[in-house]
């Protein structure tokens, strides 16, 4: 009798791209170490990969949609030869899953040549974008980025230099975002003044780097350094790193709490917080707040795993498995279609039945947004022979639309806007259902140097947001615009 139960996957809030830059001091094989970092974050963006080189002024590309094992063979990174680099992967909040799209940009200028990679999502762009055409400007994509770089260009005409260039230009880009650019000899790094995306400074022998995630420092060797900090424009150049700040910057970053729920991997670090003990600490307060009568704790692989733990360890009940995961298919969550994600979680995640036939299971998962995921995942471990399911949530639940680059839908679509917590319950099918509170997210995230934007949860955004408008239409009038 097979030992497993396949069940489908197809509802996860999705998050936007993953970044990294290099400046090299030391001899290395800048592509290659790019490459290493961006597969460090690929769980940041599977829908395409690049990178960029600098070989003394000229700048060498490479980017296309998939993997980045799929994008890059070693004859390409052979080819890739500098000492500056950088590197993105992407998943596509807006614009569109296009070999356009794919990032970093190149562009030419009068001043020279810029390469800009970026993580995030700006509220305004859309009038940016429109701004620029009306003055002129002529758009090859339909990303955020391509708007940055039209404005940064701008004001390095009138700048002594682009880190001021940069650092002006924040004056005009309103909502969240990590940049890392490539000028002809210089590397920078940049984050928005309230700090809502990761970017952090790491050092490799001599050389230095910038990344979304510092477990990619673990991946190549690099030690950390410190965070970009709000509102902070960093650069490398041959006489080492330096910095300036916005006069507007927070003192205290208002990083997005999804980063420490989903986004980030579980070996990273984010303002001083490691990602796995935050996510530990939201199991124990959620074992506080819902304990169960239950047999096994589990997770639902993999960003509900570490919650597990936590739950597991707080209220003393065996951690187990639940499921076996195929370790060679990506986050299906964020593949671009809905029809791509039930293609591919099909081979991805089997219930293990000699786990769980005739037991109690509580099963932990980071979210809900629509319930369709929960549902088929309680369904199979029902038919797999579990007793009973207590689901339990490890964040607070969805209310409120994203605008800041993770991918929460509109409110119509948000069960949580639509139902009670026990008419969620009866939805999906569980014998019993809790979500971590606000007051336990609070207390789960006091590890953190720096405060964190919670809209999603609370509709308590950081900045003016467009909650006149419904976000589908937000993001339509903004298509529009492009």
């Amino acid at each position: 009798m097979s030992e497993t139960k396949m069940l489908t996957l197809s509802d996860k809030a999705k998050e936007e791209c993953g970044v990294f830059g290099i400046y090299d001091n030391d001899g290395f094989d800048v592509a290659r170490l790019t490459y290493y970092a961006l597969y460090g974050l690929q769980h940041r963006g599977q829908e395409s990969a690049g990178i960029v080189v600098n070989d003394d002024g000229n700048f060498l590309t490479h980017k296309d949609l998939g993997l980045v094992p799929d994008v890059f063979s070693d004859r390409i990174l052979n080819s890739l030869k500098g000492t500056i680099a950088v590197g993105h992967v992407r998943y596509s909040t807006k614009g569109g899953n296009y070999r356009e799209n794919a990032q970093p940009l190149v562009y030419k200028y009068v001043k020279g040549t810029l390469a800009l990679a970026h993580n995030g999502n700006l509220i305004n762009s859309g009038e940016m974008r429109t701004a620029f055409q009306k003055s002129g400007g002529i758009f090859q994509t339909l990303i955020d980025g391509e708007v940055m770089m039209y404005k940064i260009a701008q004001e390095r005409i009138a700048s002594h230099s682009i880190e001021q260039a940069v650092l002006n230009a924040m004056d005009s880009f309103q909502g969240a975002y990590s940049l890392v650019m490539m000028s002809p000899r210089k590397l920078l790094g940049a984050r928005d003044p309230y700090g809502i995306r990761p970017l952090s400074i790491g050092k490799l022998e001599n050389s230095y780097v910038l990344s979304s995630e510092t477990c990619v420092f673990d991946n190549i060797g690099a030690e950390f350094i410190r965070d970009v900090e709000p509102g902070e424009v960093v650069w490398v150049d041959r006489d080492g790193l330096h910095s300036i700040r916005h006069e507007k910057a927070l003192k205290r970053a208002k990083i997005c709490v999804f980063e420490y729920v989903y986004n980030a991997r579980p070996d990273s670090v984010i303002e001083g917080a490691s990602v796995y003990e935050v996510r530990k600490a939201m199991g124990h307060e959620l074992a506080k707040e819902f304990p169960a009568d239950a047999d096994l704790v589990f997770g639902v692989p993999d960003s509900g795993l570490c919650a597990a733990i936590g739950y597991a360890e707080e209220s003393g009940l065996p951690y187990g498995k639940g499921f076996i995961k195929n370790k060679y298919i990506g986050r299906t969550f964020i593949l671009p279609t809905q029809a791509q994600r039930e293609a591919a979680v099909n081979i991805k995640l089997n219930v293990l039945k000699s786990s769980v036939c005739g037991k109690r299971v509580v099963m932990i998962d980071d979210s809900i947004v629509r319930g369709t995921t929960c549902a088929n995942i309680i369904r199979a471990l029902k038919e797999a022979g579990a007793k009973e399911v207590h689901m339990r949530v490890s964040s607070p639940p969805f209310m409120w639309p994203c605008y800041f680059g993770t991918d929460i839908p509109s409110r119509e679509n948000l069960m949580a806007v639509k139902y009670s917590v026990e008419e969620i319950r009866q939805k999906i099918g569980a014998d019993s259902l809790g979500y971590l509170s606000m007051e336990g997210l609070k207390r789960a995230t006091k590890s953190l140097n720096c405060d964190y934007c919670h809209g999603c949860f609370s509709g308590e955004y950081p900045m003016e947001v467009p909650l006149t408008v419904d976000k589908v239409e937000f993001e339509h009038k903004k298509e529009r615009k492009k």
